[in-house]
């Protein structure tokens, strides 16, 4: 989505432009809080990207930093503008993950980890259907239609003009075992996986059972790349009720170093596919 304006990510670049200067002026977000007479909280959020910026609270806190290149200030303002923007996914009503959307919008690389079902940009309607009915039993069939509406246009990262350059997912055997909208449902899903991971650029690496216990038993996780250097390495978690995002160096590694050992405990892509397929002949017999 690079060709037009991504508010996700106008708004981490503003946060940790906001964020320099601030440590270039060795204030701490308390002080700066102080000074505005706002939270701490509205500091960290607008720092970190969360929370939409303003332009008035560029042109505050431009105040408090004392920032006087003019040109500086402009560029400020006109990223809290386009940070403002609505995203395609806006489209669509009130979606919980938006802030996940976004960042997938603008990636160059996601690795995945998944144990209970097949993330969402390789999943069938029909699939995508009974996960979103099934882990969400009190939403309604209108809200349902949405999201999984929502789920399928993000797969134009893998079948768009503007795809992924790199999409590599290891997932649990049970992703494959549990029977998700039923047999049929399933090996056509299954299938859709063996045809999806003939791609160049997608890789699939199934965890067996008889494996055993591996790092990824802790949670699920996905690891999102961007293009720009300015834009650092993102480590996603999907909660029930709010999302968590971790951007810090360490962190990163820790968990790049922890995907690293669940592709060594994984099949490799062709026993992983072989196994697909096997398990997608079982549900349609």
């Amino acid at each position: 989505m690079s060709a037009s304006v991504n508010p996700t990510v106008r708004r981490r670049r503003l946060g940790a432009e906001l964020r320099r200067l601030r440590e270039l002026k060795g204030m701490t977000a308390e002080e700066v809080a102080g000074r505005l007479m706002v939270s701490q909280s509205k500091i960290s959020r607008l720092e970190n990207g969360r929370r939409s910026i303003s332009q008035r609270d560029v042109r505050d806190l431009c105040d408090v930093y004392e920032v006087e290149d003019e040109r500086v200030r402009a560029g400020l303002m006109e990223m809290a503008k386009e940070s403002r923007q609505r995203g395609w996914w806006h489209e669509f009503g009130d979606i919980p993950y938006s802030v996940y959307i976004g960042l997938e919008a603008e990636a160059s690389s996601i690795r995945a980890y998944e144990s209970s079902f097949v993330p969402g940009l390789l999943q069938t309607r029909e699939y995508a259907e009974a996960v979103v009915a099934g882990t969400q039993p009190d939403t309604d069939p209108t809200a349902i239609r949405r999201r999984v509406d929502v789920r399928l246009k993000r797969q134009h990262r893998i079948r768009g003009e503007d795809q992924l350059g790199s999409l590599w997912v290891v997932i649990d055997e049970a992703v494959l075992r549990r029977q998700v909208g039923g047999k049929v449902v399933m090996a056509e899903q299954l299938y859709q996986l063996v045809e999806l991971g003939e791609r160049a650029n997608i890789n699939l690496q199934v965890i067996p059972f008889t494996h055993g216990s591996h790092p990824g038993m802790t949670g699920t996780f996905s690891l999102l790349e961007f293009p720009e250097s300015a834009d650092s390495t993102v480590v996603y978690f999907e909660g029930v009720t709010s999302d968590l995002y971790l951007e810090k160096d360490a962190d990163v590694r820790r968990y790049t170093n922890l995907y690293d050992h669940l592709r060594a405990a994984a099949l490799s892509v062709a026993e992983s596919r072989s196994m697909i397929t096997t398990i997608a002949e079982e549900f349609m017999k």
